[in-house]
């Protein structure tokens, strides 16, 4: 299974493209890809949102994920900023739908328990855990490249239990 995970952002939207195996060591997570798409503050907002679509859909096209994993907003922000984080983060849901691929939102809580097994855990300790998940060389960096990454390994964390339990039900 390949996971793309967004941290979105209007200046920066974080990404991480993860995939998991059965065999292979801890679990089979590997990072495929990972970074920052980046957007200037003196263009207009919906360039800036275009160019993010835009971003986002060529990672959809290159690495053919099977689900996107979206980092919820956190709404202790002024309201502005929620407000461009959620335009930047409907943009990447869009390029997802647009391409079949199905979406799922953690809360930054539910991603740091997932793979720090705190939710109170800080960035830098996600950085470490993510470079240790995915036996990298060194921390992702910047943060929102860290965040993605560690959203994906959130989704592919929950997938099996996910999948167990929906087919429990039908």
């Amino acid at each position: 299974m390949i996971v793309l995970g967004i941290d979105p952002g209007l200046a920066n939207t974080g990404y991480g493209v993860v995939s998991s195996s059965a065999s292979g060591p801890g679990g089979g997570l590997a990072a495929l890809d990972g970074g920052v798409i980046e957007t200037p503050p003196g263009v207009a907002m919906e360039r800036r949102l275009a160019d993010i679509h835009l971003a986002v859909e060529e990672l959809i096209r290159e690495h053919r994920p099977d689900a996107m994993a979206l980092e919820d907003l956190y709404f202790g922000q002024n309201a502005s900023t929620a407000f461009a984080v959620g335009q930047a983060r409907g943009v990447a849901m869009l390029a997802a739908g647009q391409n079949g691929v199905p979406c799922t939102a953690y809360t930054p809580q539910q991603v740091k328990g997932a793979v720090c097994g705190s939710g109170r855990a800080q960035k830098e300790q996600v950085a470490r855990m993510v470079k240790t998940i995915l036996g990298l060389l060194e921390d992702p960096r910047p943060d929102h490249a860290a965040d993605a990454l560690a959203t994906a390994i959130c989704h592919l964390n929950r997938a099996p239990l996910a999948l167990a339990t929906s087919g429990a039900a039908g």
